[in-house]
């Protein structure tokens, strides 16, 4: 026991005269050494790996990444390497390591014991969770004090919608601007790291919201406010745009035509999903009128105004096809029978019913991923999210699948993979700490059994998880799916333990 801390001691003070990243990161090398040394940390070497850093540079083989503690100390080749004694070796021989995975448009945080271990599971050490509200702020609490296994959260506050909404508690309804401000005031209160606006603002309010952010320095996203066009809401500062809603209308010869009709049509308080059916069937008619030109302009505003495209291609392939398409995934083991009933009765809500209508509606989904394409080639920033605890859009399973469509899309496995990492860290505004294999950056990494850059369907193989230096391998994945199946297969809370499951009655959220 007294070589084995003998051994860390000189492995840190290597480290300490070898640390020039730690260096580049604006970290004294010799002073974290010596912090590390004093508090008794762990020191990881994952050794001989192929490194895939998540920047632009080349896949580098037979690499060795030193973590200390839960931050990366120093990447190079194995052979610089003085020693490893003192260190616990991950064997990275023939295998891939990349950055952690971040989902950006997640929900369900607080469902404890399946969502959070799930994320991880896949690879995924970071996510956005869409909708804060009480149970999930306090599952990230107990996240960051290490209470529950799970990713990094970056959580928006209470959902802000008008008057009328898709959506039930606790989504904060608000008809004017100073319910808008009010709405600012209280996700800044909450602690809220951006705040999520939805479909039915009225005008006035979105603008409030909008001046309010800027007051107080928080970001904003969320889907389309219908009573706007797009690139007013992007020069507004709305820093994403959800789902893909209204792109095609945005990118239509037919775009005066269906905008002119939605500005004529009321949201009608007792028929709720109207207003969202008409929307989403311009949309599909607008998918057939593309209009190059049209896109081009439209494109060139939202790079200029920096607003983000979060496709959500997961959910959008569930509700392109018939309902009982995915009634017997097998992933649905790891989901509560709550979840699955929900899902099964709500679903055949706004999914295809005949052959004509499943046809028209996978036309669609093919057009919406050639628009993510055309606007990722016109240099507008992309997101990975998937829209989980929507009908059969799993927790850390369908980043796996939104990666695929990325790729099917047009983007590279690469760039693919970069929108998940490194494109993830810099529009969340972390880019300094996460995103990367970059010495003083956080040691959230995925190994795997095979490249990525030659099939992006090898983050589907995993071999070990890293998660704020957690070092997870293949066995403990599995238990930790296993405990997973079987929380979600437990017999159902009586009446007083029950809750909603929170997804819109009109489709995505």
């Amino acid at each position: 026991m007294v070589r084995v801390e003998a051994n860390r001691r000189d492995f840190l003070r290597w480290l300490a005269t070898a640390g020039a990243g730690l260096a580049a990161a604006g970290i004294v090398p010799a002073l974290f050494a010596q912090e590390a040394a004093a508090a008794g940390t762990d020191v990881v070497v994952v050794l001989g790996a192929t490194v895939v850093d998540g920047t632009n540079g080349p896949a580098r083989p037979n690499s060795a990444v030193v973590l200390v503690g839960d931050r990366i100390a120093w990447v190079g080749p194995v052979s610089a390497l003085p020693h490893r004694a003192g260190a616990r070796i991950v064997d990275g021989r023939g295998r891939y390591l990349i950055p952690g995975l971040w989902d950006t448009h997640t929900h369900g945080l607080d469902y404890e014991q399946l969502f959070p271990p799930l994320h991880v599971a896949n690879g995924v050490t970071g996510i956005r969770e869409m909708w804060g509200y009480t149970e999930n702020r306090a599952a990230r609490d107990k996240i960051v004090r290490g209470e529950l296994p799970g990713p990094r959260v970056v959580m928006a506050g209470s959902i802000v919608d008008g008057p009328v909404s898709l959506l039930g508690p606790p989504v904060t309804q608000v008809a004017n601007a100073e319910e808008g401000r009010a709405a600012v005031r209280t996700a800044v209160a909450e602690g809220a790291d951006f705040v999520k606006v939805y479909f039915y603002l009225p005008a006035d309010a979105y603008a409030a919201i909008a001046d309010e952010c800027r007051r107080v320095g928080l970001p904003f996203a969320g889907h389309w406010p219908y009573r706007l066009r797009q690139l007013d809401a992007a020069r507004a500062g709305q820093r994403s745009l959800e789902h893909l809603f209204g792109l095609p209308i945005a990118t239509s010869t037919r775009r005066d035509e269906f905008l002119a009709i939605l500005d004529a049509t009321p949201f009608d308080p007792n028929a709720k999903r109207d207003f969202f059916n008409l929307a989403r069937e311009l949309d599909r008619k607008a998918a057939l009128a593309y209009d190059p030109v049209a896109a081009d302009s439209h494109f060139a505003g939202l790079r200029a105004f920096g607003t983000w495209l979060s496709p959500t291609f997961a959910v959008n392939r569930v509700i392109s096809k018939p309902a009982d398409t995915y009634a017997h995934d097998p992933r649905l083991k790891y989901i509560s029978p709550d979840i699955r009933d929900y899902w099964a009765g709500k679903l055949p809500l706004y999914t295809p019913v005949t052959p004509e209508q499943a046809a028209q509606q996978e036309a669609y989904f093919e057009t919406q991923l050639r628009l993510v394409g055309a606007a990722h080639r016109a240099g507008v920033g992309v997101l990975g999210g998937t829209d989980c605890l929507n009908p059969y859009v799993f927790p850390g399973f369908s980043l796996h699948d939104e990666l695929d469509f990325l790729v099917e899309a047009g983007l590279t496995p690469r760039r693919a993979l970069q929108v998940v990492t490194r494109d993830a860290a810099a529009f969340l505004g972390r880019a300094d700490s996460t995103g990367t294999i970059t010495p003083g950056k956080v040691a959230d990494l995925v190994l795997l059994d095979a490249d990525p850059l030659a099939d992006i369907r090898a983050v589907r193989r995993i071999d070990t998880v890293v998660t704020a230096g957690r070092v997870l391998d293949r066995a403990a994945l599995d238990r930790m799916l296993a405990g997973v199946e079987a929380a979600a297969n437990q017999p159902p809370p009586g009446a007083a333990g029950a809750r909603s499951v929170r997804v819109p009655i009109g489709g995505c959220c």
